[in-house]
């Protein structure tokens, strides 16, 4: 007898541990959702997507009002199977789909992606949900709304009504980007911060592929994985599938009109004040509210659509600055193209751009004794920027120019070949736009493909060429040839 007991005390500490263990191993990563949504469809083999989708917003305890609105209770849905998940897998899909940020502005309910950025999940679902629905509950009634509309509207409001808020907003930093778990935002929160933003373009993207789709995806886990994980091959972005992460910018700028998301974030202040407050909007507050959102989505427009996406320092682990760094004086007039040259090959990855940051940063740093990296901003093969010293400190790339321009590098060796096209168009279109509209840079400005005298015997360098005939876009281009 005693022998039995010894026997199944020890079963259940082995049972507890690897409990345990499975909780401790989740972090707040995208893969592990997706990973977390997998054992939920296994679990429930045969469910279909929807069915799956209610079940994780009934385990996250989502009775909002607003979003019961547009997507129906679980219990008026008609649906009977209700998933059936173990008690620390339904704890993670609470947590990562209730949204909130503490006093201390630690940002909840958001994950890291594979690709550097960090998303709030439930925007992503809700809009998957709609598309989702039966074209004959008219999906796009909930398709904005429950993914960006009321969420920009409630932030504009909020800043129009307080001195000490932001319209927009911020981005953050993960305490471990190899195993995040805490997500601190970098400035006061509105209601729409960087991560709220990137799971509503996404949620509309997602929700608008399968509403366009004449079958359902099989399952949820393979849509998720296949927009979030996709993997680069050589040929980079240009050869890539057009619905990944990615791309989100690109592919949200095609999709939404200003105008139209201007009038859905309206409409959705209408409908939540009703809901919410158990009031009707006057005609004369409905008209002052369109002009508080009309500002706002001006800010929006320059900021998500015209702008490129840049990794912040702390996400590709930066060292701290060296010194003191000097402010520029903006609007500058240039902006300085480069190439690493060494590393030598292009970065497809968020895990290799970073590496190669650092790198560069040490070389800067330890080799040349500067007090940072020497770029304003580093272009990966990998969809992004990368901060450098950023759009306020002066760098050290071009020299006796260092004050006058933006130094913006390729990561890779271009004496005889170029980076992707997806790859010169983010430097090309979105981060000079975004730089001119955003006022740092004149409107006039010109671009210089700076070539390095290192090596006088060096041949024609593909990239620089290729600089030149930027001229057809608009662009004013010329060479610059310094000794750094």
């Amino acid at each position: 007898m005693e022998k039995q007991w010894t026997w199944c005390l020890a079963f259940l500490m082995v049972m507890v541990s690897v409990h345990s263990d499975a909780e401790v191993s989740l972090t707040q990563h995208m893969d592990d959702f997706i990973s977390v949504v997998e054992q939920v469809e296994n679990r429930n083999a045969g469910l279909d997507p929807l069915a799956v989708l209610r079940g994780l917003r009934r385990a996250a305890g989502h009775t909002d009002e607003f979003i019961q609105h547009f997507l129906g209770t679980i219990k008026e849905d008609g649906i009977s199977e209700v998933p059936v998940m173990d008690s620390h897998v339904s704890d993670f899909i609470g947590r990562a789909l209730l949204h909130s940020v503490t006093e201390k502005g630690r940002e909840e309910g958001v994950v890291l992606t594979a690709d550097g950025t960090t998303v709030a999940v439930s925007p992503v679902l809700l809009g998957i949900e709609a598309g989702l629905l039966p074209k004959a509950r008219s999906h796009v009634r909930g398709w904005y709304p429950l993914t960006l509309a009321r969420n920009l509207g409630l932030s504009f409001q909020h800043y129009h009504r307080s001195v000490h808020s932001q319209r927009l907003g911020p981005d953050g930093c993960w305490d471990k980007v190899t195993s995040p778990q805490a997500f601190t935002l970098s400035d006061r929160p509105s209601f729409a911060t960087d991560a709220m933003v990137n799971g509503g373009m996404d949620g509309m993207i997602l929700g608008k592929k399968v509403s366009a789709q004449s079958r359902r995806p099989l399952k949820l886990s393979s849509l998720l994985r296949g927009y979030y994980c996709h993997r680069l091959d050589r040929e980079g972005l240009d050869a890539a599938p057009r619905l990944i992460s990615r791309l989100r910018r690109e592919n949200f700028r095609k999709l939404v009109r200003p105008s139209i998301l201007q009038k859905q974030v309206v409409k959705s202040l209408v409908v939540h004040q009703k809901l919410i407050h158990n009031t009707t909007m006057l005609s004369q507050e409905k008209k002052e509210l369109t002009a508080v959102v009309k500002e706002g989505i001006k800010e929006f427009v320059q900021r998500y659509m015209e702008c490129p996406a840049i990794i912040p320092r702390c996400h590709w682990g930066a060292e701290p600055y060296r010194g003191t760094p000097t402010l520029l004086s903006l609007p500058l007039s240039f902006m300085y193209i480069h190439h690493t040259y060494q590393p030598s090959q292009p970065c497809l990855s968020f895990q290799q751009c970073s590496a190669d940051m650092r790198s560069m940063q040490r070389f800067h740093q330890d080799d040349r004794g500067w007090d940072d990296i020497g770029y304003s901003f580093v272009a990966g093969s990998d969809g992004y920027l990368y901060e450098g010293r950023g759009w306020h400190w002066r760098g050290a790339h071009t020299k006796g120019y260092n004050s006058k321009g933006y130094g913006v590098s390729f990561i890779g060796d271009y004496t005889s070949s170029l980076p992707s096209q997806q790859t010169m168009e983010l430097v090309r279109d979105r981060l000079a736009s975004c730089a001119v509209s955003g006022g740092r840079l004149t409107g006039n400005f010109t671009i210089h493909g700076h070539r390095q005298l290192v090596n006088t015997t060096c041949p024609g360098d593909a990239l620089y060429s290729e600089i030149t005939g930027w001229k057809h876009f608009g662009v004013r281009t010329q060479y610059l040839s310094i000794n750094i």
